[in-house]
Parts: structure tokens; C-alpha cells; sequence
């Protein structure tokens, strides 16, 4: 093999000579095996390496010749490409001439295509961990911040600090990770954090396969995120100035982090509430003011609202006239970019003259003195105010002999005026006197039937759904939450009537009810995301019907023993004399239903009440089980119905007035 010399570019050099080229005269290789083109981070990252080291792998180049086979005294890199690259955005940057002389060594014998390609073939890359931990190694020993190693390799100062966190794990770790037991992925999760115990800890804990994101909601269990609403509350950055601890995420492209002291950030978020609370105290002159994380929902607190501010008329013209002023000073100055300074200030003259006379409704001073306001944090972060709070002691005592007084915290007394029975119930409970009770598993049977019915029924009329739906919002919204008289279970617990009655989803209501479920769920999309974009699309009335569906599925007239809502049976009676339920369509009296489950006294009275007393009479002298056939069969298509079943008829109106249906041109959108 030819020995190596130094040699320049005037004479033609032989095989493995390593000659001085100058910058301008090195060009690509078409015989390159690499096709695919260096990104610009590569190209970047050699351009650092040569300014701070230098060239220090010399480029393998080929002479050029031309078409006779004579040197055009040009060199093409056969090995080094990315070199030649980095040295000319170098020399495009003017940080070297063009001209600047690169050391290469030519080769003359070997076929350049494959010298291309077994340079790219038979190199291993470096192992990860070892970049890591060179990274490292690099910051330590010879005091490199992240920058300068940055500049020095053609990285962001923040992929340093990736790679030196990387290189700071627990020696377990990077060990696991070598040997191919942990991912990158796993790995940048467990140097979310840089305690060491507890990484090894968290990989005792988990398996081969654990998500990353699940091993850095582990490593942070004990942590609050930084956008949490209490971090975005009290603010970071005062948190940090209590003496407070973050962690930074240096692998997420929003570099979010994790505030370390929790029980720091939530003393901040009292502190903070508690002056606050004070301060609306003192400003608005409520009785008392608290500070809570969350609203405590089991204090039972009622509540009273503003008013709408009583004026005197010229208190009214006055303010009339103010607003007139400064609609037609904005109007006749509407094309001007700049106000003239004359508007400008008697905007505000008009302005402050109509915040003197205060807010156009406000608290009685009877209300204030007795009532408060709790401040609370919200889940977007900012503090959340609830005014005219009442707590029990300072609740006004009811008037014992007097109508309710209507549109204050007493408002939803008249629903607890209404009794709780009416009509054919009323007199089923007096025909009941004198007959043993109906048992507890026959009452919970009967009623999980009339639910059934109730909730197909109430499927059918949209506008009374919305009507259900409107009432139970407004008792919630409005009314003090001991005062909840409503049959619709508004959270849409959806209450499984099997256990109660089983059976009772196979029957004709119940049957409905799946029908009608199956063929929306056809027509809704399969994920919940997607679910807003149908239903903007969605006419007026699917609307309404759909609304109809998911309500009816939340109604519970249930009269379980073990879950007394005496104010909601009330409302059961209520509604379905409104819909008109008519339960002859839905449930069957046979022996298996109610005759073999109740007395003989009470099937002769069925038997009475749906045929004849002579009937009735004839089954006196019969077994029990003889009895409940006999009564199934002269029973049956006579549409009879036990008085727990039974709805009771409207109310007729007073002479002269036009009886209209409850739904009539109430929902004019209806029918859209």
C-alpha cells in the first residue's frame, strides 16, 4: 500500500495520500451510497463540531476527471459528505474562507459505491446511554453549561438539558435501559424527576410494557401539575417566592411541571381565599363570609337574591338622558380613530355619573344582615363568588296559617302545598281501610311498573319532558336542596328496575324503552368527542325527542321503603295525571303478577271492581292459588288496574274557563 504524504492538489496523487483540498474544490459524490439527503439539524450538528474541533475525521475523496479521463483538479467526497456540508455553511456564514484548505485522503484503487456504503454499514451507532452519560461527563468535568455543549455539537441548549437529565438517572435505570429493558419513551418518563430512590422504586413497581405516561403519573402521584387550578390560582411564581419547589418536565413540548409542595400550595390557596372572603365581606356588607376549596354542598344553605332597585322618576330620566348622551357622543364619533379629548372626557363624566347611582338591582338590607357569601375555587382557576347564602338559624320562620310569600327562598313551598295524593289514588287509600296492607315487595313491584310506564309515557311527550327536565333544574338552582320535591332523578342516575321488579325490561314499556334506545344509539356517533358536532346539526325537534329519551330514563317513582322521597311520589301522581298515563297498556293483572301475591280479601275486590260482586262472590270459598287462577281469568281484557296503578283524571276547570291541554302552544319550537 502506497505510504501516506502530504501532498497539494498541483500533481496527481496516488492511493491513500492525504493531500490538502481547498474547500471550493470538493464536491459530491454521485457514486454516494447515501441517497437520502443530510437534514439541516445534521448538517447543523457538523458545522459546530469542526468550529470547535475541527475537521477531525479527514473526508475519503476521488479525483475528478473529465471526459478524455484527465483530473479536472476537483475531488469528490466518496466518505464525508456530511463534512463537506457542515464546512460550507460555515463558509456561507463566513466563520471560514472559501477556500479553506480540508485534509482528505484519496482513494484510487477501491470501487467508491461501495466504500460509500460500507461506511454507513458496518459503523455502530453510538448506544444512547453512553451519549447520555458523556453528556454528562461533559458538564462535570470540564464545566460545560448546556449552552456552550450546545454550540460545540450543534444542539439546542435544551436537548442538552434532556440529555444531561437523561444521564443523571438512577444507575439502575440506565442499566435496564441498555440491556433493552426500558424504552426512551419509559426512560424520559422516570427522569421526569431526579430522586433517585424513588425511580428505582417506581421500576420495581411496573412492568415491561407500563406506558410511559403512566410511570410519570406515578412519579409525580405526590405532586401538583402546574396547570392545576390552584397552582393557576395562586400563581407559580408566588408559590415559588413561599419557598415552594418546581419541577420541570424537560420532555413535553409545553415543558409543563409539577409544583413538589402540596400542602404549601394549598395553604396559599386558603390564604388567598380567606382574604378574599374578608374583603367582599367588608366591601358589600354581608353578616358573614367563608373560604372554601370546594363548595360544601352539606351545609344545606337556602338562599335569597337580588332586586331589581326601585328609582324615582327623575332618578330614572336623569339616567335616561345620561345614556342617550353617550350612545350619541360614541355614534357621532363612530369614524374617528382617535376621540377627541373633550368626548374622551365627558365619556367618562357620564360614566361615573351612572355608576353613582349603583347597580339596577341589589340586596335588601334585611337580606344582608342575614345572610353571607362563601368564596370558593373554580375548576378554571379564578375565584368564584356565591352571594345571598342563608344559613338555618338565620332563615325567616314560616307562617303558620298564611300563604307562603312567592319569588324568595319560599318560592318552591307551593309545590309542598300540593298533596301528595289526589283523585282515584285518594280514594283508593280510603277504600283501603278496613283491607291488610299491601306488602312491601308487592308496593316496590307495583310502582317499578307504573315507573316503567311512566318513563315510556313521558318518551312521548317532548315538551312535558322539557317541562320535567326545566323543574328539577330550577328546584336545584333556586331552592334550598331539603326542598326537592321532583321524580326525575336529574343526575340521570339510571336507576335498573329488575331488582326490583324482574321481568319488568321485557315488558311492552319496557320493550319500548330498548326499541327506542337501540335506534338512537344507531344514529349517535360510537365516541363521545364526537358527539357535540351531531347534535349541533341536529333539528329542533330530534332535539326535543332525544331530550324526551334521556330524561324519561332518569325517572324514579319507585316507592322503596329503604329510600323514602315522599315529596317525589307526590310528583309521580302529579305527572302522570299530566301525561295522562294510561298503565292498561303496559301491565296485566295475572295470578303470577298480583293475585297469588296478595290476600283473598283484596282479589275478591279486584275481582268486584273489574267484573261484578257476584263474581267476586263466587270465589269465596276457593283455595288461595284456585282463587288467583279463577280471578287472572275473569279478569282478564277488562283493563283493571290496582290503585297504585291508576291516574288520576284532571282537574275540571271552573265554568267558563277553556280547559286547554298542559302542552298546547307551550313549546311553539316543537315542531320544528
Amino acid at each position: 500500500m502506497t505510504t501516506q504524504s502530504t501532498q497539494t492538489a498541483a500533481t496527481e496523487p496516488q492511493h491513500g495520500a492525504e493531500i490538502i483540498v481547498p474547500l471550493n474544490r470538493l464536491k459530491a459524490s454521485d457514486k454516494n451510497a447515501r441517497k437520502t439527503p443530510h437534514s439541516p439539524a445534521t448538517i447543523e450538528a457538523f458545522a459546530a463540531s469542526i468550529k470547535a474541533k475541527g475537521v477531525l475525521q479527514p473526508p475519503v475523496v476521488e479525483i475528478e476527471r473529465n471526459g478524455e479521463g484527465a483530473p479536472t483538479g476537483a475531488y469528490l467526497v466518496t466518505i464525508g459528505e456530511g463534512r463537506r456540508l457542515g464546512l460550507r455553511l460555515l463558509a456561507k456564514r463566513k466563520a471560514i474562507k472559501r477556500t479553506y484548505p480540508v485534509r482528505c485522503i484519496v482513494d484510487a484503487e477501491n470501487d467508491a459505491h461501495e466504500i460509500s456504503l460500507d461506511e454507513n454499514v458496518t459503523r455502530a451507532d453510538m448506544h444512547p446511554a453512553d451519549q447520555f452519560e458523556a453528556f454528562k461527563r461533559l458538564a462535570e468535568e470540564r464545566g460545560y453549561g448546556a449552552e456552550e455543549i450546545g454550540a460545540r455539537f450543534g444542539v439546542s441548549a435544551h436537548v442538552v438539558r434532556q440529555r444531561l437529565r437523561l444521564g443523571a438517572v438512577a444507575p439502575a435505570l440506565m442499566q435496564t435501559y441498555r440491556e433493552g429493558g426500558l424504552t426512551l419513551e419509559q426512560l424520559m418518563a422516570f427522569a421526569v424527576s431526579e430522586d433517585h430512590d424513588r425511580q428505582e422504586q417506581v421500576l420495581g413497581m411496573i412492568g415491561p410494557h407500563t406506558p410511559a405516561y403512566a410511570i410519570r403519573r406515578v412519579m409525580t402521584e405526590t405532586k401538583v401539575r402546574a396547570d392545576d387550578p390552584r397552582a393557576r390560582f395562586v400563581g407559580v411564581e408566588a408559590y415559588a417566592e413561599a419557598g415552594g419547589a418546581v419541577l420541570r418536565d424537560l420532555f413535553t413540548e409545553d415543558g409543563g411541571g409539577w409544583l413538589e409542595d402540596a400542602s404549601l400550595l394549598d395553604r396559599l390557596v386558603i390564604g388567598k381565599l380567606d382574604g378574599l372572603a374578608e374583603e367582599v365581606r367588608e366591601r358589600e356588607g354581608w353578616k358573614w363570609a367563608e373560604a372554601y376549596p370546594d363548595f360544601p354542598h352539606g351545609l344545606g344553605l337556602g338562599r335569597v337574591y337580588p332586586e331589581k332597585v326601585e328609582r324615582s322618576p327623575e332618578d330614572e330620566a336623569a339616567m335616561t338622558a345620561l345614556a342617550e348622551e353617550y350612545d350619541r357622543l360614541i355614534s357621532d364619533n363612530d369614524s374617528a380613530e382617535v376621540l377627541p379629548p373633550e368626548v374622551d372626557a365627558r365619556l367618562e363624566e357620564i360614566d361615573a355619573a351612572l355608576q353613582a347611582f349603583g347597580d339596577d338591582h341589589a340586596y335588601r338590607p334585611d337580606d344582608l344582615a342575614r345572610s353571607g357569601v362563601i368564596v370558593t375555587l373554580s375548576h378554571d382557576g379564578v375565584a368564584r363568588f356565591e352571594r345571598g347564602l342563608v344559613r338555618l338559624e338565620d332563615a325567616l320562620p314560616e307562617p303558620e296559617d298564611e300563604a307562603p310569600e312567592q319569588g324568595r327562598e319560599d318560592a318552591g313551598d307551593a309545590e309542598a302545598t300540593a298533596p301528595a295524593t289526589s283523585g282515584v289514588a285518594s280514594g283508593a287509600a280510603e277504600a283501603d281501610e278496613g283491607l291488610a296492607p299491601l306488602s312491601e315487595k308487592l308496593v316496590l313491584d307495583l310502582t317499578a311498573h307504573r315507573t316503567a310506564g311512566l318513563r315510556d309515557a313521558l318518551a312521548a311527550d317532548a315538551s312535558m319532558a322539557l317541562t320535567v327536565v326545566v323543574h328539577a333544574f330550577a328546584l336545584q338552582v333556586f331552592y334550598p336542596p331539603y326542598d326537592q320535591p321532583t321524580v326525575l332523578q336529574l343526575r340521570l342516575s339510571l336507576t335498573g328496575l329488575e331488582r326490583f321488579a324482574p321481568g319488568v325490561c321485557e315488558g311492552p314499556a319496557g320493550r319500548r324503552i330498548a326499541d327506542r334506545s337501540e335506534a338512537w344509539a344507531t344514529r349517535l356517533p360510537n365516541e363521545a368527542r364526537d358527539l357535540w358536532a351531531v347534535l349541533v346539526d341536529m333539528s329542533g325537534s330530534d332535539l326535543l325527542d332525544l331530550l324526551a329519551h334521556c330524561a324519561s330514563l332518569g325517572v324514579n317513582a319507585v316507592r322503596d321503603p329503604h329510600d323514602r322521597r315522599p315529596g317525589a311520589w307526590a310528583q309521580a301522581e302529579t305527572l302522570a295525571t299530566a301525561l295522562g298515563l294510561d298503565m292498561t297498556g303496559t301491565w296485566t293483572a295475572t295470578a303470577a303478577s298480583y293475585f297469588g301475591r296478595v290476600s283473598k280479601a283484596r282479589v275478591m275486590e279486584a275481582v268486584e271492581e273489574g267484573v261484578s260482586k257476584t263474581d267476586a262472590d263466587r270465589l269465596a270459598g276457593m283455595k288461595k292459588a284456585d282463587m288467583a287462577e279463577a280471578a287472572e281469568t275473569l279478569i282478564a281484557g277488562k283493563g283493571w288496574l290496582p290503585p297504585l296503578l291508576r291516574t288520576a283524571p284532571p282537574q275540571v276547570a271552573d265554568a267558563g274557563e277553556e280547559a286547554a291541554s298542559p302542552n298546547e302552544d307551550a313549546y311553539p319550537f316543537a315542531a320544528e
